[in-house]
């Protein structure tokens, strides 16, 4: 194999999926569900395979790629193109995104079965899975914020994809329009390093990199709220970040993220695993050339994860939709892979993107295998003893719950057991905030996920006396609808993803972290400043093997925490039900700031939209209707009217009065021109 990949094997990843998904989306009636599931399948299997060929290349070979596909046009000397970079970040970001969305779309046979929607939605899938990859291969940022907005458009289409459903309405257009905040953000950083650099291309500007790090930014804002010049570099890079927290839901732009739910199962396992929400993470991590040359916006990376890392870990505790549980955790678990961004391990932060994406897909399966079983009731408090008739589910989903909560040996330990350490070893000014936030969210992570866990698999059986109407309303199932129904394992389409999605849950994070973390698996993608944040070299250090770093951790407070959390989980939710109730009832109040998501929602729309508003209707009231129509056109017309009015009065159409008037004006005239003769007798005539 030759050092360089093959550009049409390249571009053959990407276009596989859209193929696929033009094809189910266009032709969808024509050939009927199971072509659409087919050809859409069949794409992401290709992307698959040719994704798994890219990364054999790269890892054993040390084959890449960076180059132009397509020159869209030139405006002076800045070229918008259409190019790939493939290096290990790439490479593995690529694998990722194709295995989890071909999981998804072989699950999604089972699980859509009865939906009028079937084509629609696998082709909306597969759209999704081309985005996320032209995203993750751009080598430039023109075709990076590309895909940064398809996957937010592909990802409106989803969660609002039952449009009846005025709730899936009110997400998606939430999800859209917290999007558009971070992407105002987004586009601004990107205006910022072109106009300094004059270039879209990441090579480019990350040569340029130490000269824009001299770069005052001159904004009388900036200086009159903060009192000190700050570098262009570091205003670019919180906006770019600040498109981060839109994309990969940080506080506090996280609110659309547990809202969107309302899509189908699938679609949740698709944006939260592998695709839209970790788009953050990756463009971050890309951009590592530039954060490491600002502290300041290291910090504050650091600081919006730790908040996301820990707050929104409380909030997963006292939820009981079963899918919002695990939406809490994601975020929660992206606030984990930011804080490593802030911390500058940002393959640490990739690693446990990597290791997440399969857990937490798993995890979402096995909720929607649950969601299945339950005909369609998605609270947890009418569930229990469940593992004596979803045997696979409970199976696989007790092994993603303990990949969550970060148990020795299995893959969730080493990332986030990294995660912990990177921080201890960072001396940004947030770090100790971040150390007790990522510490402590270790006990709540394990007590949230296992508390579903339990009441879900285990304990006594609530599902014969209160079945709910569930999730899909336009469903005509016969047997979940106010009776008493026995669950049941969900068919082989949905448990075989479950299976293929546990093996890399339990060992892949064994298997891959000396290479991704210690290894030349990032070196040319990633890069740190080890003199300033010496993070990973003293990671490095400390690292003696993955069999040594999992058997360490039982002597460690992390393990001791997450089995903390496991254990007073069952204790209040097995042994001593009554427990939970009665700590609702003495912290009240807390309960009650937890249950309205710390008012986030309630700020935004009655502080931040009806300030919106208000504005809105000043600009249009005042500004166009008053001083645009009122004053500039309207008063003009006005003016002239008034003077056209006084006008017409003279012209009354009267002969004699048209006389005088011509008669006024001769005598004037002359008198005008006979005063030079006239005066000198006019002043003797008044001297006498």
């Amino acid at each position: 194999m030759s050092q360089e990949l093959s550009q049409s094997l390249l571009v053959a990843v990407p276009a596989a999926p859209l193929v696929g998904a033009v094809l189910a989306g266009f032709f969808g009636k024509l050939i009927g569900r199971r072509g659409a599931h087919t050809v859409t399948i069949l794409g992401v299997l290709v992307a698959f395979i040719l994704s798994a060929m890219t990364l054999k290349d790269v890892a054993s070979d040390g084959a890449r790629f960076s180059g132009t596909v397509y020159e869209w046009m030139t405006l002076g000397g800045l070229k918008m193109e259409v190019g790939f970079l493939i290096d290990g970040l790439t490479a593995m970001m690529m694998c990722v995104v194709t295995f989890v969305s071909l999981m998804v779309h072989i699950y999604t046979i089972g699980y859509m079965e009865e939906d009028p929607g079937y084509q629609r939605f696998f082709s909306y899938i597969s759209l999704f899975t081309f985005s996320m990859l032209m995203l993750v291969m751009s080598n430039n940022l023109l075709q990076l914020f590309f895909g940064w907005e398809a996957v937010g458009l592909v990802s409106y289409l989803l969660i609002g994809f039952w449009f009846k459903k005025p709730t899936a309405v009110f997400a998606n257009m939430k999800a859209f329009l917290v999007n558009r905040v971070g992407d105002f953000g987004f586009i601004l950083g990107i205006g910022l390093l072109v106009a300094y650099t004059g270039s879209l291309n990441y090579a480019e500007i990350f040569a340029k990199s130490n000269d824009l790090a001299q770069v005052k930014f001159n904004a009388p804002i900036l200086t009159g709220i903060f009192g000190s010049d700050w570098m262009m570099l570091t205003v670019a890079c919180i906006c770019l970040f600040i498109g981060a927290m839109g994309k990969s839901a940080q506080f506090p732009l996280h609110v659309w993220l547990p809202d969107s739910m309302e899509g189908p199962t699938p679609i949740s396992a698709l944006i939260h695993a592998a695709t839209m929400v970790t788009a953050g993470i990756f463009m971050v991590t890309r951009m590592s050339p530039l954060f490491e040359l600002s502290d300041t916006a290291l910090n504050f990376v650091l600081v919006i994860g730790s908040i996301t890392a820990l707050f929104m870990g409380f909030l997963g505790i006292i939820q009981n939709d079963i899918k919002r549980v695990v939406a809490y955790s994601t975020l929660s678990q992206l606030g984990y892979m930011t804080v490593a961004l802030g911390a500058s391990a940002y393959s640490v932060a990739v690693f446990h993107l990597m290791t997440h994406a399969f857990f937490k897909a798993l995890l979402f399966l096995g909720a929607g295998s649950v969601i299945i079983g339950m005909h369609h009731d998605q609270d947890i408090r009418n569930m229990g003893g469940l593992w004596k008739y979803m045997k696979i589910t409970w199976i696989t989903s007790l092994l993603g719950s303990l990949a969550l909560i970060g148990t020795p040996f299995f893959s969730g330990f080493y990332s986030k057991d990294s995660i912990i350490e990177a921080v201890h070893a960072s001396h940004l000014p947030g770090a100790g905030f971040a150390q007790f936030a990522v510490t402590l969210g270790v006990f709540v992570t394990a007590f949230y996920s296992f508390r579903m866990y339990f009441l879900v698999f285990h304990g006594k059986e609530h599902f014969h006396h209160k079945p709910f109407p569930g999730e899909h309303d336009h469903h005509d199932d016969d047997h979940g609808h106010g009776h008493a129904h026995t669950p049941h394992e969900s068919p082989a389409v949905v448990w075989a993803p479950l299976l293929l999605l546990a093996i890399p849950s339990v060992v892949i994070g064994f298997l891959t972290i000396q290479p991704m973390l210690y290894g030349d698996f990032f070196k040319d993608a990633i890069f740190v400043n080890s003199h300033a944040h010496h993070a990973m070299h003293e990671l490095t250090e400390e690292f003696h093997g993955a069999t040594a770093m999992a058997l360490h951790a039982f002597t460690t407070l992390p393990f001791w925490l997450a089995l903390g959390g496991v254990v007073t989980a069952y204790v209040f939710y097995m042994l001593v039900p009554s427990v939970p109730a009665t700590i609702a009832k003495v912290l009240r109040p807390v309960v009650v700031v937890l249950e309205n998501k710390y008012y986030m929602d309630w700020i935004n729309e009655n502080i931040l939209a009806r300030a919106a508003r208000w504005i809105g209707i000043g600009l249009w009231k005042g500004g166009d209707a008053g001083l645009i129509d009122g004053v500039v056109i309207n008063g003009s017309a006005h003016a002239i009217g008034g003077i056209a009015g006084l006008v017409r009065r003279l012209q009354t159409g009267l002969l004699p009065l048209y006389a005088l008037v011509m008669i006024v004006g001769v005598v004037g005239l002359m008198t005008w021109k006979l005063w030079p003769y006239i005066e000198p007798q006019f002043k003797a005539l008044l001297g006498q």
